[in-house]
């Protein structure tokens, strides 16, 4: 992933009804590996990885960088969103020089059906409209992958294309500011 872009980070916890949107702390680094090791969560994400080659491979604090939010939920990391700048060789672009930031979120199966990945996206994209104005926001996630699907479009994001990558079609879409009910 490309850098996100000029930015003062971390910024500020950001704080939703029931989430902490926050840096990555050392306390996270067991549900980091939880999350890549998680035949679930990785199902449409090119499988779960070895725990042990994860607990060798994963620094002390993971995913301290721009763009990485930590999702807490009542003093716990129950997942991770990201927003990152779209690599220009990966298809799926609104922007003819590309670049476009594109959102990710990865949960813990525990916190699944919950409304907390819908609920922690809507504050991250809040957090990038104000910080990046007028910059589109993409999302990319395999067609196959419903939840994900229902997800994005829940927060407004629209499918332009699709297309076939990493062995899987792909559900691409934009997002418009104004999130759909349901």
């Amino acid at each position: 992933m490309a850098d996100l872009g000029p930015v003062v980070w971390p910024p500020a916890p950001l704080r939703t009804e029931r989430l902490v949107l926050r840096e990555s702390e050392a306390r996270d680094r067991a549900a980091f590996i939880d999350l890549f090791a998680s035949s679930e969560v990785r199902t449409y994400l090119g499988g779960p990885r070895p725990r042990a080659e994860l607990a060798n491979a994963v620094p002390e604090v993971p995913g301290r960088r721009p763009g990485v939010f930590v999702v807490d939920h009542d003093g716990a990391m129950i997942g991770i969103v990201t927003l990152d700048r779209r690599d220009a060789e990966r298809p799926g672009h609104v922007r003819p020089d590309a670049g476009e930031a594109e959102l990710s979120y990865m949960f813990l199966p525990e916190a699944w059906g919950c409304g907390y990945a819908s609920e922690a996206c809507a504050a991250a994209l809040a957090w990038f409209t104000d910080a990046f104005p007028g910059d589109p926001v993409v999302l990319c996630t395999q067609a196959g992958n419903d939840r994900s699907v229902r997800v994005a479009v829940k927060l407004g994001f629209t499918e332009v294309e699709r297309f076939e990558e990493f062995g899987a079609e792909q559900w691409f879409g934009v997002w418009s500011s104004v999130p759909r009910s349901g």
